[in-house]
C-alpha cells in the first residue's frame, strides 16, 4: 500500500511498530544521560557535587521524545541546561493552561485576535513558541527529502496520511505528553527508594546480581528488564504512589447512559476519576495502600494481582482513549532504573524537604537534590 493511502493508527507509531530503532534510539539518550552524570556530577570522598536529579530527568525524558519525534534530539543533555527554556516557561504556564482546558470560554477568548499576541507563536525564541518553529522546520524538511517515510515517528505518521499541519501538532503534542509525565515516573520513584531502604537495597540488588551473572546485557534490552520481577514491582508501584498526571481525564457517557458505583448516569455526562484516590484505595492494594511497598505485587495471589494490575493500569487511561506514548515510556522506566543503579548508589541531601512538587494537571517539580556515588 503506497504511503498515505493506509488507514491511520496512532498506536502504531506510539508503539514503535513502524520506528525499529525505537530502543536504540532510548539507549542512545541514556547513554548520554549516563554520562552527564559521570563526567560532572558523581561524588566522592573529596568532592561533593549534588545534582537536581528531577532537572536532569526531564532532560533526559525531553532528549528521548525530541529524537523519537523529530528525529533529532534538542540537546538538553550534551549542553546540560534548559533548551529555549521550555521547562522555566512550562513551569509559569501550566496553572493558566490548566486553568484554560477547565474553561474552553476563555481558551476560545485567547485565540481571538484580541488575545492572540498572548498565546505562543513560532515567532517566540523560547519556550513552546520555539518548539512550534522547530516542528515546522523539521516537517518541511522531511517532506523535501528523498525519504520523508523513513522508519520514526515522523515518517509512520505522514506514511499514515497525516497532513503537514497534523504532523506538526502532533509532534508537538508528544513533547508535553510524552517528557513531563515520564520524568515525573523517574522522580516519584527515585525518591521513594531513596527513603525506602529496604525496597531501594533489594533493587540494587537485583540489578546488580543479574548485571554480574551476565544475565541482562549493557544497556539493558527491554525483553531483559521485564525478566527482573523486583523492578517490575517496582515501577508498577512507582506509577501507582504517585499518578503522574493529577486531571480527572473526563470521559462522556455514551448514548443509553451507564451505572456508576451503583449510580444512573445519563448519557453525554463528562465523568473522571481522582487518581490519587483509586490508587490508594485498600480495597486493591490492602491496608498499607499509602505506602511505597513493591513487595505488593509479588505477594498477592492471582485474583487480587488481576484486580491490582486493572486498577493501575487506569493510570494511562484505557481502550481508544489509552495513553499511546505509554510504550515509549515504559521502556524508558525499565531501562533508567537498572543502567543508573548497576553503576551508582543515590542519596537524598536534603531528607527533610527532599524535593519541590506542584500539581498543575501534571507535575512541576524541581529541587530533588542527590548525592550520586559509584558503586564498589
Amino acid at each position: 500500500m503506497a504511503p498515505g493511502t493506509e488507514t491511520h493508527n496512532d498506536e502504531t507509531q506510539y508503539a514503535g511498530k513502524d520506528n525499529e530503532a525505537l530502543e536504540t534510539a532510548i539507549d542512545q539518550e541514556i547513554h548520554a544521560f549516563l554520562n552527564l552524570l559521570e563526567h560532572k556530577y558523581i561524588s566522592t570522598d573529596r568532592e561533593f557535587r549534588p545534582v537536581d536529579m528531577a532537572r536532569k530527568v526531564q532532560y533526559l525524558t525531553l532528549d528521548v521524545i525530541t529524537s523519537l519525534a523529530f528525529g533529532q534530539k534538542f540537546g538538553y543533555i550534551d549542553q546540560d541546561t534548559d533548551v529555549h527554556s521550555y521547562i522555566q516557561i512550562t513551569e509559569d504556564s501550566m496553572p493558566v493552561m490548566m486553568v484554560l482546558s477547565l474553561f474552553p470560554v476563555l481558551a476560545k477568548t485567547l485565540q481571538t485576535k484580541l488575545f492572540r499576541w498572548l498565546m505562543p507563536s513560532e515567532r517566540d525564541r523560547v519556550g513552546f513558541g520555539a518548539f512550534i518553529s522547530v516542528a515546522k522546520q523539521v516537517v518541511n524538511e522531511r517532506l523535501a527529502s528523498d525519504d520523508p517515510y523513513r522508519k520514526d515517528m515522523l515518517g509512520s505518521f505522514l506514511a499514515h496520511g497525516l497532513t503537514r499541519e497534523e504532523a506538526e501538532g502532533e509532534t508537538l503534542v508528544q513533547i508535553i505528553a510524552g517528557s513531563d509525565t515520564t520524568a515525573t515516573a523517574l522522580r516519584a520513584t527515585f525518591l521513594h527508594l531513596m527513603t525506602s531502604p529496604q525496597a531501594y537495597a533489594r533493587l540494587a540488588n537485583e540489578v546488580r546480581t543479574a548485571s554480574a551473572e551476565g544475565r541482562i546485557s549493557s544497556p539493558i534490552t527491554e525483553a531483559e528488564a521485564r525478566q527482573l520481577p523486583y523492578l517490575q514491582a517496582v515501577i508498577k508501584e512507582g506509577l501507582r504512589i504517585n499518578p503522574p498526571v493529577t486531571g480527572t481525564m473526563d470521559t462522556i457517557v455514551p448514548p443509553g447512559g451507564d451505572v456508576l458505583c451503583g449510580i444512573p448516569v445519563p448519557e453525554g455526562v463528562e465523568v473522571g476519576v481522582a487518581m490519587f484516590s483509586l490508587q490508594s484505595l485498600q480495597s486493591v492494594y490492602g491496608v498499607d495502600a499509602e505506602v511505597f511497598r513493591p513487595e505488593r505485587w509479588l505477594e498477592a495471589d492471582e485474583a487480587q494481582l488481576k484486580e491490582m494490575n486493572s486498577t493501575r493500569d487506569l493510570i494511562f487511561k484505557y481502550g481508544k482513549w489509552q495513553c499511546l506514548g505509554k510504550n515509549v515510556a515504559l521502556i524508558e522506566l525499565n531501562k533508567v532504573f537498572v543502567e543508573c543503579l548497576r553503576r551508582y548508589d543515590f542519596a537524598l541531601v536534603y531528607p527533610g524537604k527532599p524535593w519541590h512538587s506542584v500539581s498543575a494537571g501534571i507535575f512541576l517539580q524541581s529541587d530533588l537534590f542527590t548525592k550520586i556515588t559509584r558503586i564498589k
